[in-house]
């Protein structure tokens, strides 16, 4: 595969199995195997320690709930090779050192999540490093993170364009649709000029939407069934057949939003319909050699084969020097 930048022109897709194999491994291959085959580009998990990530005396549960979801740095490898041997980017948040250091090597970019954006002591493992970084915004102010982004462009890789990317992100799950806030894309632009949409909302209606105010970057959770599971990250994620579904529309999507400019498309010329949709200028009735024009003897009829209309006023007042038939075309040779 070629090396990986965030300054493309395709929408990058990452499927976000996170924590939704619940510390199964073979559970874990399999939702891999499943999101390869969907189409998306990047296939994500997360890789943490719960002893490194989550203070146990101050949060036993959720020190317990991260314990249990563990899987080892050599399954990581496995998953790891799983996604590069078929063609698609593995990746990973890394929630400690250690397994940054040892999953290093199959790591394209950094995903950092929003829990992560203040961490600064952490962050600065990953910028040591300079490879791109996709950080997610979820928990903060602009004020937050425009201080990150400034933290993290100390480093002069990331002050070139392709390096950094922002995520719009509500990290509430679900998403209530009033918070999913999207317009906030439009503000992160000005911060960082490549965005997107981390999902945590139901359904794709709001991943569609995001693509519309332009995020390059969109990663939703991805499971095989919702039917059944108590974890609450699959009842946000998205099945095989929703994906593909999904990437199949925003291709069409990135069809409809593809140019900004306008003049008339070539099927609008090849169909000639510059012509036929328009209006020209016509002698709305018989004249007589001598006559001086008025808006009345003039009509407005499709196709536009005749004097262009928006050059009405400039035969107002002349006089003919012939006679002229009802719908016949009008010419300036027509008047002395």
């Amino acid at each position: 595969m070629s090396d990986f930048n965030l300054n493309r022109s395709n929408i990058l897709f990452i499927a976000e199995i996170g924590g939704n194999h619940e510390g199964n491994f073979n559970y874990a291959k399999k939702l891999v195997k499943d999101a390869i085959s969907t189409g998306v580009q990047v296939v994500k998990l997360q890789t943490y320690r719960a002893s490194k990530l989550t203070n146990k005396l101050e949060s036993p549960d959720r020190y317990k709930h991260f314990k249990k979801f563990e899987l080892t740095i050599s399954q990581h490898k496995y998953l790891a090779e799983m996604c590069i041997d078929n063609g698609v980017y593995y990746n990973s948040s890394i929630w400690d050192e250690e397994a940054l250091i040892k999953l290093d090597r199959y790591l394209k970019f950094y995903k950092i999540g929003s829990g992560d954006l203040t961490a600064f002591p952490f962050l600065k493992k990953f910028l040591r490093r300079k490879k791109p970084i996709i950080l997610s915004t979820g928990l903060s102010n602009f004020k937050e993170i425009n201080q990150t982004v400034n933290f993290i462009k100390e480093n002069n890789f990331y002050k070139k364009k392709g390096n950094l990317a922002l995520l719009q992100c509500t990290s509430c799950y679900p998403t209530y649709d009033n918070e999913v806030n999207l317009l906030a894309m439009k503000k992160l632009e000005k911060i960082c000029p490549i965005v997107g949409y981390s999902h945590h909302n139901k359904g794709d209606l709001a991943i569609k939407t995001a693509i519309s105010l332009g995020a390059r970057i969109i990663e939703f959770h991805y499971t095989d069934n919702r039917k059944g599971k108590t974890f609450r990250d699959h009842k946000i994620s998205l099945t095989k057949n929703e994906t593909i579904s999904l990437i199949k529309d925003v291709r069409r999507i990135n069809n409809f939003l593809k140019k900004d400019f306008k003049k008339p498309t070539t099927s609008e010329i090849n169909s000639r319909h510059v012509i036929s949709f328009r209006r020209g200028l016509y002698y709305k009735k018989n004249l007589k050699e001598g006559h001086i024009i008025t808006e009345n003897d003039l009509e407005v009829l499709r196709p536009n084969l005749s004097l262009d209309p928006r050059n009405f006023e400039k035969i107002l007042g002349k006089k003919l020097n012939k006679s002229v038939k009802k719908l016949s075309k009008i010419s300036k040779l027509d008047f002395k």
